[in-house]
């Protein structure tokens, strides 16, 4: 059993991880790049930058060292945005203990390599275990103690199993899962649905518009995953239609919100500057329509948000584009 967690990185999964695993009983550590954010966050216990009135308990203490946030860990926990990754575990790579396991909790692909998470981690680390922590998890849900189910996915089925335990509570369910190149993609590819659920919002296109544009994103979605060896059916669990719903209605989620924002005339790089943390769909456009040229798929909602937010296309005119493609069958 784990008794002891490094936790890389102080936004609100990592520290949301750090209450569920503090709340088992273990002991935990949670590392930020700033010394001046880990001197605020050991002096109020919250961190009021991401989860402002939610305490942290006693059993986690903060450091900016790299090196004493390992000491005593038997398993760390990457909560870097996918885009920072690779220069934040940087300052790990050279005295990474490589019999120590990684939970990454991240979700995005990124851009410049198009790898995934858990495939960063290991060009930079070398031949470490990860497993991938995914699904639909609000983070200010978990940190209300919300009923929440996740998934812990890995190939190596007993660090998956032991990542299972260390996470569940009575009121967070985690189940395993062997595939985790599908969970990977799935908690990474709903981002970029999730934008364009949101601007169908700002725009007031409707429900039925939302339901389609959902459904139709989980076939893109499971098609690209399919194509790069991922199985189908994680598209339909948790990881995939789980997350995706969740991150396409909830309030809280800030792809549909900021797609929202968009939606309504509010320019990208205003929305982007106005939200505390990544908003990780938009550079995950880019670097899915990528892998779907690299893999010969076709994704035209992902290619539409990419349009817009990055290319500055007319919003109405990628909807009607979308409308106005050639008629087919569903499948």
């Amino acid at each position: 059993m784990f008794e002891q967690a490094a936790i890389i990185g102080d936004g609100q999964m990592g520290t949301v991880m750090a209450i569920v695993l503090a709340e088992q009983g273990m002991r935990v550590r949670l590392w930020s790049r700033d010394p001046d954010r880990s001197a605020q966050l050991r002096a109020a216990h919250e961190n009021r930058k991401y989860l402002a009135g939610v305490p942290i308990p006693d059993r986690v203490s903060f450091t900016g060292d790299p090196t004493a946030v390992l000491v005593g860990a038997d398993f760390a926990v990457s909560a870097v945005p996918c885009q920072h990754i690779r220069p934040v575990w940087s300052r790990f790579a050279a005295t990474w203990p490589r019999q120590l396991p990684i939970v990454s909790v991240t979700k995005g692909i990124e851009i410049e390599t198009l790898m995934r998470p858990s495939e960063i981690l290991r060009d930079l680390l070398g031949r470490v275990r990860v497993a991938a922590l995914s699904g639909p998890s609000i983070a200010k849900e978990l940190a209300r103690r919300l009923p929440a189910t996740m998934v812990a996915a890995c190939a190596d089925r007993t660090l998956a199993e032991r990542v299972q335990q260390a996470f569940s509570t009575p009121w967070l369910r985690v189940y395993t899962n062997s595939d985790i190149l599908g969970v990977e993609l799935a908690g990474a590819l709903k981002n970029v649905i999730a934008l364009a659920a949101g601007i169908i919002d700002g725009l007031r296109a409707g429900d039925n518009a939302k339901a389609a544009l959902v459904t139709r994103g989980l076939v893109e979605m499971t098609r690209l995953g399919v194509a790069m060896g991922a199985r189908r059916e994680t598209f339909a669990g948790l990881a995939g239609l789980g997350d995706l719903v969740t991150t396409c209605i909830s309030p809280s989620g800030r792809n549909r919100t900021a797609g929202e924002a968009i939606g309504r005339g509010q320019p990208v790089e205003q929305v982007i500057a106005s939200v505390a943390g990544v908003i990780e769909g938009i550079p995950t456009a880019g670097a899915a329509l990528a892998l779907a040229r690299r893999h010969g798929v076709e994704m035209p909602i992902t290619e539409a948000v990419y349009d817009v937010i990055c290319g500055g296309k007319d919003m109405l005119r990628a909807l009607t584009e979308l409308m106005s493609r050639d008629l087919r069958g569903e499948d």
